[in-house]
């Protein structure tokens, strides 16, 4: 898949596989709930200064625009702090640990949980963790991080797609997080193997950025995020096993950036 949107292909692989619904249905509700109230106080209360402000740096056609983009990343970073207090992120390993399951990745699951492989489907084979379960690593800093980036979209023209870019480089890669825990990877060869890929884990972490300023949408695309996440891992590991079976035993997964 290399380049193309691995959200998109995750969001169609969610929709014709039923066997996830289920954690989508245990958190939508809240999830809409909150992500309404978040951008409509928002909205109400802060959209209008934002745009007299911009109106300064960006002219008043601009302001419009960028002050969406800004009120929507303002709600994204909030929404984040506060899904996090619904354990978001364990419906998150479900997502990813299922997705790997369907594409016969159940040795890497295995590694972090109990597999009951007779079970009808993905989701139900899912066991109790044997390790930490951890998605993608929460913490304060990133959303503080996020917060110091937003002004970056006072500059005019390029602030809004510079804001997207900077917090893609730093995002994308946590996507793979539970992948690296699966390897057991240490930090320097999670930053080499990053490192060679920066291109992609950026691309990644853009497209899931901007599927995270959807209005209302945040929990499904969070969602099906982690399915695209895996299916992009699944590529990787049959990618490595077919090199394994022809006698080649390379490292890491073939694909780079830039290549030598």
């Amino acid at each position: 898949m290399e380049l193309i949107n691995n959200e998109i292909v995750g969001l169609i692989f969610y929709i014709r596989h039923p066997f996830l619904y289920p954690l989508l249905r245990a958190r939508l509700l809240p999830a809409l709930l909150l992500s309404l109230f978040v951008l409509t106080t928002l909205f109400v209360w802060t959209y209008l200064p934002q745009v007299a402000f911009l109106a300064i740096f960006h002219g008043k056609h601009l302001a419009w625009i960028n002050a969406a983009f800004l009120v929507l990343g303002e709600g994204a970073a909030v929404t984040a702090l506060l899904f996090e207090a619904f354990f978001v992120d364990e419906t998150l390993v479900d997502v990813f640990d299922a997705t790997l399951i369907h594409q016969q990745c159940q040795d890497l699951v295995a590694t972090s949980r109990l597999l009951d492989l007779e079970a009808s489907n993905p989701v139900k084979q899912l066991g109790k963790p044997t390790t930490s379960a951890v998605y993608s690593p929460f913490s304060l800093r990133q959303i503080i991080e996020f917060i110091l980036f937003l002004p970056l979209n006072f500059i005019p023209v390029a602030g809004t797609p510079l804001f997207l870019l900077v917090t893609g480089y730093r995002s994308g890669p946590l996507h793979h997080w539970r992948y690296f825990k699966f390897l057991g990877f240490t930090k320097k060869e999670r930053n080499k193997y990053i490192g060679q890929r920066k291109l992609r884990y950026t691309w990644f972490g853009v497209v899931a950025l901007l599927l995270q300023l959807v209005p209302v949408s945040s929990m499904l695309f969070l969602l099906t995020t982690a399915a695209g996440s895996a299916l992009w891992v699944a590529e990787i590991e049959e990618k490595r096993r077919s090199m394994d079976n022809s006698g080649e035993l390379p490292s890491s997964p073939p694909y780079e950036d830039d290549p030598p």
